[in-house]
């Protein structure tokens, strides 16, 4: 059990909760990619699958947002696991140098 007084408590807290968040946003960014989105009555298909053959002109505006959404979504999702992992090495760089 961590200590609630001491640092260690929010150090754990600040290297698993980015973590999970990151892969939390991967998942649902990945999710997003695959639903599918309508324009005008006009099935579009989804970010990473359009629908086959030539698609209305009322779905790249739908498409476009479903794209960029996917997107946003699955950059913060890298980010926030890249700032998790930098915690955690700074922290076992700290850890390392005191007990040296």
């Amino acid at each position: 059990m961590p200590n609630i007084n001491g640092s260690g408590f929010f150090v754990t807290a600040l290297k698993k909760v980015p973590g999970v968040a990151g892969a939390v946003l991967l998942l649902g960014g990945a999710l997003l990619g695959f639903r599918t989105v309508s324009a005008s009555g006009a099935d579009c298909g989804s970010a990473f699958r359009p629908a086959a053959g030539i698609t209305p002109m009322a779905c790249d505006n739908a498409l476009n947002s479903a794209s960029t959404l996917t997107t946003v979504v699955i950059i913060a999702g890298v980010l926030c696991l890249i700032g998790a992992i930098a915690v955690k090495l700074l922290s076992d760089r700290g850890q390392q140098k005191v007990t040296a």
